[in-house]
């Protein structure tokens, strides 16, 4: 679970996908428990952690 959930995520940072899409692309058939697990594993929803990591990366490389 941890492996399809860290591939969402290289998914949703690298190709832009939305979480919905990258849920789906990894195995998952509900977004909604997509996201608690997401949640549970990264401490934060989807949305706001790929936010965060894309604005870190941005500060990193700026």
């Amino acid at each position: 679970k941890q492996l399809r959930l860290q591939e969402a995520r290289r998914l949703m940072l690298m190709e832009g996908l939305d979480a919905t899409t990258a849920g789906y692309r990894v195995g998952y058939n509900d977004a909604a428990h997509f996201s608690r697990d997401y949640k549970r594993l990264f401490g934060a929803p989807p949305l706001r952690d790929v936010e965060r990591l894309r604005r870190r990366h941005a500060k990193a490389t700026g």
